[in-house]
């Protein structure tokens, strides 16, 4: 029979409840950290910058995120699920082409709500599972939303899935130019988008006022800045506007 195991013996060492609970709210606030850097410059931000922003060693952050994936992965896991509610709300809807019409606008004002989703669905994280699952789960249920707008009559024959990519990549990319300056500036794009897209005499939403001359002119300004200066911009912005 061996003899039981001395009391201060590592092996029967359990963590404390209090360093439990440190440990939870760290990750809380590298989280909560994280969407409003995300949310605020998009996926550039460093780890580093996002541990300052927490308040947490680059050590405490590594320990609980070993990767970007990995942290990208935990902030965004609640919008890939609306995201993919979204579809399934589309393809609930009696009418296909209202559905189909809903679900592109709605997706893209979440892209519009937070420059990091925004960066997400114009991207792919294969290390990111659990993301890239629910995001395969939405894109085959978009899949069905297509076909079923087509067999009504209202989507051209000639629209495939990849309209719809190139419609996020640069929704994010005006979303990222006019934030500032004329954040309305992405409904205008979806909403000529969308005539692009129908068939003609099908019913569209009314079309957004394009944004005024002068706003579009401090967007393009904005947006010419950062290619004229060194790396680091985004950083640095972050830095600036966490006042550090």
């Amino acid at each position: 029979m061996r003899p039981p195991a001395e009391p201060d013996s590592p092996a029967d060492r359990q963590p404390e409840p209090g360093l439990r609970a440190d440990a939870e709210r760290n990750r809380e606030r590298i989280l909560a950290a994280a969407r409003r850097l995300y949310a605020s410059h998009g996926l550039g931000v460093s780890m580093a910058c996002i541990a300052r922003e927490a308040g947490v060693g680059k050590a405490t952050l590594s320990r609980r995120f070993a990767t970007p994936d990995e942290l990208i992965n935990a902030v965004f896991a609640d919008r890939m699920d609306a995201y993919a509610a979204a579809t399934a709300q589309a393809l609930a809807d009696p009418d296909p082409w209202h559905g189909f019409v809903g679900y592109v606008q709605t997706v893209c004002a979440m892209q519009a709500a937070d420059r990091g989703f925004a960066d997400v669905l114009a991207m792919t994280f294969p290390p990111a599972k659990a993301l890239e699952a629910r995001r395969t789960e939405a894109y085959n249920g978009f899949l069905e939303l297509i076909a079923r707008a087509k067999a009504s009559g209202h989507l051209r024959a000639d629209f495939t899935d990849q309209d719809m990519v190139i419609l996020l990549m640069a929704n994010a990319g005006v979303i990222a130019a006019t934030a500032d300056a004329a954040p309305d500036t992405w409904r205008r794009l979806v909403g000529q988008m969308l005539r692009a897209w129908a068939v003609p005499g099908t019913d569209l939403p009314s079309l957004k006022p394009a944004p005024a001359p002068t706003a579009l002119y401090r967007a393009m300004v904005r947006l010419a800045r950062p290619a004229a200066g060194s790396g680091g911009d985004t950083e640095r912005a972050t830095e600036r506007a966490g006042g550090r």
